[in-house]
């Protein structure tokens, strides 16, 4: 949201001071962050650090990725239905003297003059409902505030969590608003970050297919496996991991001049973790469990565009015995066939 977009919002909103408003960074846009730090979109993850000047809690969400899947050849699953990760959520942001230093910084560029920095000031001054900032419980408590999924910030969601202002939470009260950070929240932040092998499925016979002849599919259960993502906010003691186990094959032959096994094109995982069945001598003439005969060669019109579309079974556990299931995803990938005729010489 260009900055001018989200001033004009914050008036018609009547909520946001202009604190709020000047505290958002160009610099963040430009460097691909949401206001506030932390990683620029696309990255697998890590920690999310502190924002300008070290004035948030440096340690935020974190991400255990020695479970997730690597190499040169791995992808994100992409949600079956409408659902997405969490775009934005609320959790500890400031400590008492962080937030402090941060206001500090807002008045100084609003001017002691500004009937809302005058405002803020007595709202935090001693006596008033935030005393000091809430300094003299910093063991207590922090001042919560919005943080954005800047791998989804081009989405209109994202931006919802930015119309609050910070506010005082104690350790283990419910901070009584939506979107709060919870494992589920979590779960849903790790499943964003996870990532599988790219769906090479193994071809007999390989190489150029023969036109009406049977083609086996399979993949071996060896690469064939699940993987899991740990997502944790280190200040509430807070974790949820999330597993992503294969549980089917979806194979299109990229043309209507084709057969497949089984006939809807949904090959089941087997009871060892493959899909399918390697061809074996002599099941020439068998249809195969899991595979496709094509009809007519690409003599002229190019190679066809085969798919192979593995479903993930997606499952989460965390904090305090929590655990529960998200939608399925999907990871898709595409290769040329070509098919010719069988040729045959009469004698």
């Amino acid at each position: 949201m260009p900055l001018t977009t989200f001033a004009k919002c914050s008036l018609a909103m009547g909520t946001l001071t202009v604190a709020t408003i000047v505290s958002v960074s160009p610099v963040a846009f430009a460097e691909g962050r949401a206001p506030g730090g932390g990683a620029k979109p696309g990255s697998q993850g890590g920690e999310q650090t502190g924002g300008s000047k070290g004035q948030e809690i440096s340690a935020k969400i974190t991400y255990d990725l020695s479970e997730n899947g690597s190499g040169g050849h791995v992808g994100a699953i992409q949600p079956v239905g409408d659902w997405t990760p969490p775009p934005c959520w609320f959790a500890p942001k400031y400590t008492p003297a962080q937030y402090k230093a941060y206001k500090k910084d807002s008045w100084s560029v609003g001017g002691d003059q500004a009937e809302w920095v005058k405002k803020e000031k007595k709202q935090f001054a001693k006596g008033e409902p935030d005393d000091d900032f809430h300094l003299k419980d910093k063991e207590d408590g922090y001042w919560w505030g919005h943080f954005i999924n800047h791998d989804r910030m081009d989405e209109e969601a994202a931006w919802e969590c930015m119309f609050r202002d910070p506010w005082w939470v104690k350790k283990g009260d419910d901070p009584k608003v939506e979107n709060a950070i919870s494992p589920k929240i979590l779960a849903g932040l790790a499943y964003d970050k996870i990532r599988v092998p790219d769906t090479s499925v193994s071809m007999k016979p390989e190489g150029t297919q023969k036109v009406k002849l049977n083609t086996w599919l399979w993949l071996d259960k060896a690469t064939f496996k699940p993987v899991s993502v740990t997502a944790g906010l280190p200040s509430l003691g807070m974790t949820a991991t999330t597993t992503a186990e294969p549980v089917g094959l979806h194979i299109e032959p990229g043309t209507e001049d084709a057969k497949v096994f089984p006939a809807s094109g949904d090959c089941p995982i087997n009871a060892d973790g493959s899909i399918g069945e390697p061809y074996a001598k002599g099941k020439a003439d068998q249809e195969p469990p899991c595979g496709m005969a094509y009809l007519r060669s690409t003599s002229g019109t190019g190679p066809y565009q085969f798919k192979a579309s593995v479903t993930w079974k997606i499952s989460w556990h965390g904090s305090g015995g929590a655990k529960g299931e998200l939608p399925d995803g999907t990871f898709e990938t595409t290769q040329d066939v070509n098919v010719q005729e069988i040729q045959s010489i009469n004698r």
